[in-house]
């Protein structure tokens, strides 16, 4: 077998994809991810000629024609900008102190969707609950005129689970605060870092509850305000914070093709999402995620003979306040049938750790070959069905396209995202390059072969 796939590695350049054995060929392609530097310059271009790219920021539009131009430079075809209109919350000056019993200075990020403080900022006496729980207890009128402040800590996971497990206390807490008549809402952020550095992120949209001016805590932070009310006494915290919102900003999806060789109309849709909240370059949230997936396609589009199917990279426009997943499911309602399969990096630049493959297909020859490039990866396929994908093409797997989770280690991942530490020298190039490496061997078996996921999805049942 060594010599097979050393055999793989050097004629690479001059046998054609289609006639190489498709588990050799998928190594050799994995060990050449792993020595391949496109993936960093991505990211590092992107985060370093663009920087932070909120939805309905200038920066956005610099993202797009990056985007453009990148993928071009790449040798991707039938590049496309796919405008549509999404939600934008940007940030203008925020600060927090405390007044009284003891001054001090409180470090926040407001949340997106926060209403603006009055025109001089407003003091209040806070509320403060371990947990939203304990806040969503309290029948209405309890915190009529107060600052809610929830302080439930997140757990560090390897799945990212502790995120989820505690994720309303963000998306959700201002709107259960406002019904309960609180005037403000702070949020101890969504992270497992120790430092004074908060973790901004999305909420859910008012609907019918008064907005009120909401955002997250440094950890150290909660934790001070916890200290201070256990002390007795009344708390009182003065925000200021100023914002400018619309629900119909222009945002954009950009894609470009590896086009498949024989069944050209066949789709695999790959990709991360470009936008990025504003404290840090949006690094590991999601550079990364658009590093990983453009370098994987690429190395598969420098075969001498493109596989039999299309890939496509997608990059989205407006994952962070939302609205690309459901704009691109939209505009290719007609494709989904064609749609392969589809997938999304975004949990960082942590190594993935374990796959999770479409119902029924783990013992197709083309997943075993995929299956077979895995062991120097330390990478290994789970027996459970894939669920989610990511939030971009989450869209298009509720429309019945087949989904792939490529799980990456995220125990560090949310000491990072959303704050002022998401930045390039975060990123583990050598991870970067195993992530390059699982993709792209995952992509070749696919797009190399004829799988049906809804077939065998449909089988297993």
């Amino acid at each position: 077998m060594l010599s097979i796939l050393a055999a793989s590695a050097s004629l690479l350049a001059v046998v054609p994809a289609h006639a190489a054995d498709l588990s050799a060929t998928a190594a050799a392609l994995r060990d050449k991810a792993l020595a391949d530097p496109t993936a960093w310059d991505v990211a590092e271009s992107l985060t370093t000629e663009i920087g932070p790219r909120p939805t309905g920021s200038p920066a956005m539009e610099r993202a797009r024609d990056w985007g453009v131009a990148k993928l071009k430079a790449l040798g991707f075809t039938n590049v496309k900008v796919e405008a549509f209109e999404a939600p934008s919350w940007l940030r203008g000056a925020e600060s927090a102190e405390v007044v009284s019993p003891y001054p001090q200075k409180l470090h926040i990020l407001g949340l997106g969707l926060s209403a603006p403080t009055p025109k001089g900022g407003l003091e209040a006496e806070v509320a403060l609950f371990k947990s939203l729980d304990e806040l969503k207890a309290q029948p209405p009128g309890a915190l009529k005129g107060k600052i809610a402040v929830v302080t439930e800590r997140m757990v560090r996971t390897q799945d990212g689970s502790g995120y989820g497990a505690i994720n309303a206390a963000r998306t959700a807490g201002a709107s259960e605060a406002s019904k309960r008549g609180a005037v403000g809402y702070l949020v101890r952020s969504l992270s497992t870092d120790d430092t004074r550095l908060p973790h901004t992120g999305g909420m859910r949209p008012w609907g019918e509850v008064a907005p009120i001016p909401a955002a997250a805590l440094s950890s150290p932070d909660a934790e001070l305000l916890e200290n201070m009310v256990a002390r007795g006494q009344p708390v009182r915290v003065r925000l200021a914070m100023a914002s400018t919102s619309t629900d119909k900003a222009p945002a954009w999806n950009v894609s470009g093709e590896i086009r498949g060789s024989e069944a050209p109309d066949e789709v695999i849709v790959i990709g991360g999402h470009l936008d990025s909240w504003d404290p840090g370059t949006g690094a590991v949230d999601d550079a990364a995620g658009i590093a990983i997936t453009t370098a994987a396609a690429r190395l598969i589009g420098e075969l001498p003979k493109h596989p039999r199917r299309t890939i496509r990279v997608v990059m989205f426009g407006a994952e962070e306040q939302g609205g690309a997943g459901p704009a691109y499911a939209a505009a290719h309602k007609d494709e989904i049938g064609k749609i392969v399969l589809v997938g999304e990096s975004d949990e960082g630049a942590g190594v993935v750790w374990k796959v999770s493959l479409p119902k029924g297909s783990a013992d197709h020859p083309a997943m075993q070959a995929f299956a077979s490039a895995l062991p120097p990866l330390k990478t290994f396929i789970e027996d459970a069905p894939s669920r989610f994908g990511g939030s971009d093409v989450f869209p298009m797997a509720a429309a019945g396209a087949p989904v792939v989770d490529l799980h990456q280690d995220a125990s560090r991942y949310f000491d990072l995202h959303h704050s002022a530490d998401d930045t390039l020298d975060k990123i583990d190039k050598g991870e970067l390059a195993q992530n390059v490496a699982v993709w792209t061997a995952f992509l070749y078996t696919v797009a190399d072969s004829d799988i049906d996921f809804r077939a065998l999805a449909a089988e297993a049942k």
